[in-house]
């Protein structure tokens, strides 16, 4: 008998910047410690590097989250003097991909669909370490003349997957390829930054204009009215529009990316893919997703639960063959839906499929 996951905690954070960072460092003292000491293996066995050389890199990307986004470099500050750690130690969090170039094992398969001319459907499952998923939490963070934040993140970091009260959404795609550029903006804060945006085309504006990401990810970002594929990197950017299905699908490889070396990695990326692409074409030929009440669960079931290729798999699985700090699963699938009068999202943490996936958690949740 299988034992479902415990909920996450869920964070309702407001006030200044440094008043959102503290009350989250706080509240996640516990799971900020933990996220430290698991990132301080994960980097050792992956990249060699020491917790001491990890921040010495950090404080070059604390220069630019200060020059770029000084309320971020607040929020961080207060999430470091709430959680009792060195700020250095929370920038490192929020900036381990550029740090990595990309040798952890992030995985994660995200969708974007056309429901209609004022619905987008955005989904992902985010595959990682299994150790991460007890530091899972669900924010709603409220910021004076910014749209309400509702996202599903790691403790300590300020931004990552979900979407906000003017429809805007994000999944996020890791992608390993050189080089990387510190005077640029950390995933994760660009992340953020199109959390705060009102449209797709305002989060494009605002990345572009301070200059643009550090490391090469794919963010998938969509509002009501249109959805774009970013394919972000230090040396350029290459933008993908729906198919003529509606869709943007993206797995952990580039599809027109070509300003950087991206040396071959997750086997198995292309095929999670293809089969994303097929599964999901299929329910849209079927039309059962014209049925608006079921379609979270129709895509949890028939795609996001998907074990074909496994472990490599849409809904991963950990490869036993790998040291167990480097084993990725899926953590968690959200679905959103982003439309005024329906906006909203299902969450469940664990492996879609597997049983052991916690009940269905709702964003906004309260």
């Amino acid at each position: 008998m299988y034992s479902k996951i415990e909920e996450p905690p869920k964070l309702v954070l407001t006030g200044t910047p440094r008043e959102i960072g503290f009350h989250h460092g706080s509240r996640l003292r516990p799971q900020i410690s933990s996220q430290i000491t698991i990132y301080e293996e994960m980097f050792q066995v992956n990249c060699n590097l020491s917790w001491g050389a990890v921040r010495q890199q950090a404080d070059q990307f604390a220069a630019t989250i200060q020059r770029a986004t000084p309320h971020l470099y607040q929020e961080m500050e207060g999430i470091a003097e709430g959680a009792g750690v060195d700020v250095l130690d929370i920038v490192a969090l929020n900036c381990r991909s550029e740090l990595t170039f990309g040798k952890f094992t992030d995985g994660c398969t995200s969708l974007s669909w056309k429901r209609n001319d004022h619905c987008r459907i955005l989904a992902q499952n985010w595959d990682f370490t299994t150790t991460i998923r007890k530091n899972v939490a669900l924010m709603e963070i409220q910021q004076r003349d910014k749209p309400t934040i509702h996202m599903v993140t790691e403790a300590g970091i300020v931004g990552k997957i979900g979407f906000n009260s003017a429809c805007v959404g994000t999944c996020l795609n890791a992608i390993r390829a050189h080089p990387c550029v510190p005077s640029k903006l950390p995933i994760h804060v660009a992340l953020r930054l199109c959390l705060e945006s009102t449209s797709v085309a305002e989060a494009v504006q605002t990345l572009e204009s301070l200059g643009g990401v550090g490391s090469s990810q794919h963010i998938l970002i969509a509002d009501s009215k249109s959805s774009l594929g970013l394919a972000l990197s230090p040396l350029g950017d290459v933008h993908l529009q729906p198919d003529e299905y509606g869709m943007v699908a993206h797995t952990n490889h580039f599809l027109a990316n070509r300003f950087v070396y991206e040396p071959p990695w997750l086997s198995g990326s292309p095929i999670r893919l293809a089969r994303a692409q097929e599964l999901t074409r299929e329910l849209i030929g079927s039309g059962v997703l014209e049925e608006d009440a079921i379609i979270g669960r129709v895509l949890r079931e028939k795609v996001f639960s998907d074990t074909y290729n496994a472990p490599q798999s849409i809904s991963n699985q950990e490869d036993m063959t790998r040291h167990p700090i480097s084993r990725s699963s899926t953590l968690f699938n959200i679905v959103m839906r982003l439309e005024p009068e329906t906006l909203g999202a299902e969450v469940v943490i664990g492996r879609p499929g597997s049983g052991e996936e916690s009940d269905l958690l709702r964003l906004p949740f309260h």
